[in-house]
């Protein structure tokens, strides 16, 4: 199947989705990014703009990120709120300091994804819809995303889909190449990018997943990110079930 074919199954299996949950649209967080990017013009094409609702959630962020996510929706013309949740983040801050609690740089990324979707899930029961997750194949394998954070959704449209078909997709629906190029980043702080976080390209890990040959450093990191990551891929673990005596 070719990746114009498959990204037909994607709208239909969001169609039924939607139709079978008894809900009456999808929630979306816009980064700019071009994972979100793409999700927002499946979503588009799959079930009209009108059952479509974004947000821009920006913590601290740049002013080009805030821009990137609203010529998105613009150019779509989705419905969309800007939910800036800077003070929100701050006062939790606030309190773990009262509390002489110092969180390090990845916990407080960590922190501000988790605060994201707390306010995508409080829209989305407020609007009867469901939250649409945006990770793809590559931050799935080795568990790139924030556990309960942008890790937690009821759909994920491109999780099949390695970084290079996101990018492919994005320009096959038209959005622009300023979004679909864009240098990833999950804007958890100032300079941050994917890549330099994982310590492995986007490239390499496309090419591991598609069965090609990467360097021996490249192979090790990435099954290093994936042993680690593992307690967020797995199902949550429990003990045996309780057999209970019946007497």
């Amino acid at each position: 199947m070719d990746l114009k074919s498959y990204l037909k199954e994607i709208e239909t299996f969001l169609i039924k989705y939607l139709k079978d949950s008894h809900c009456e649209k999808y929630v979306l967080g816009v980064s700019g990014g071009v994972d979100s990017s793409l999700c927002a013009a499946i979503l588009k094409n799959a079930v009209s703009k009108e059952k479509v609702h974004c947000l821009i959630i920006p913590i601290d962020s740049s002013e080009e990120d805030i821009e990137d996510g609203l010529t998105l929706v613009k150019d779509l013309g989705l419905s969309y709120d800007v939910i800036d949740a800077t003070e929100i983040f701050n006062s939790y801050v606030e309190q773990f300091k009262n509390n002489n609690i110092e969180l390090d740089r990845a916990t407080l990324g960590n922190l501000k994804a988790r605060i994201r979707m707390s306010i995508l899930y409080a829209v989305a029961q407020k609007e009867h819809g469901l939250v649409v997750g945006t990770d793809n194949a590559d931050e799935r394998y080795i568990g790139y995303f924030t556990k309960y954070g942008d890790g937690a959704c009821d759909v994920l449209p491109i999780a099949h889909l390695v970084k290079k078909e996101v990018v492919e997709a994005a320009k096959i629906y038209g959005v622009r190449d300023s979004l679909a190029e864009r240098i990833p980043t999950a804007g958890l702080y100032q300079g941050q990018t994917d890549e330099k976080e994982m310590g492995v390209t986007y490239q390499e890990l496309d090419a591991y997943l598609l069965g090609k040959e990467i360097s021996n450093s490249s192979l090790e990191r990435i099954e290093y990110l994936r042993k680690i990551s593992e307690h967020k891929i797995k199902e949550i673990p429990m003990p045996e079930k309780f057999e209970r005596d019946n007497k």
